[in-house]
């Protein structure tokens, strides 16, 4: 038999570990990212699954999705278990986002080129009015 895994969180321990707001974990219950369970008193009772999840939030924030984006990609895993649709989804998200990157990169070296130019220009200018003094 197999030993479940009944560890659970209150709303405090899991801000204090991922270092957010209360707040921030109550926003994405309402967005419906997170829905953790209540306990008799009506408290807020977070399993395994919901610290996975809020692990799964904050690598896509880290990575740049939203969390519209971030929502529909672990939503998936609850409407096929397998993980199929959510890799797929995610490869396509982490798809655009790469692309997203290198746009973003050509723009970077665009502007590296015309500041380099302008700084030789600069420097250029200074060294020949050095040299007419």
């Amino acid at each position: 038999m197999r030993m479940v895994d009944a560890k659970t969180y209150n709303i405090s321990e899991l801000a204090q570990e991922f270092n957010v707001s209360t707040r921030t974990i109550r926003y994405y219950e309402e967005l419906g990212i997170l829905n953790p369970q209540r306990s008799v008193s009506g408290q807020r009772v977070y399993v395994k699954k919901d610290r996975v999840r809020l692990c799964l939030i904050f690598r896509g924030k880290k990575f740049g999705f939203s969390l519209a984006g971030i929502k529909e990609m672990i939503g998936l895993f609850d409407i096929d278990p397998s993980g199929k649709m959510q890799l797929e989804k995610t490869m396509e998200y982490g798809k655009q986002k790469l692309k997203e990157i290198d746009e973003r990169i050509e723009e970077l070296l665009a502007l590296r080129n015309e500041i380099q130019f302008l700084y030789d220009n600069f420097h250029k200018t200074i060294q020949q009015k050095v040299g007419k003094e």
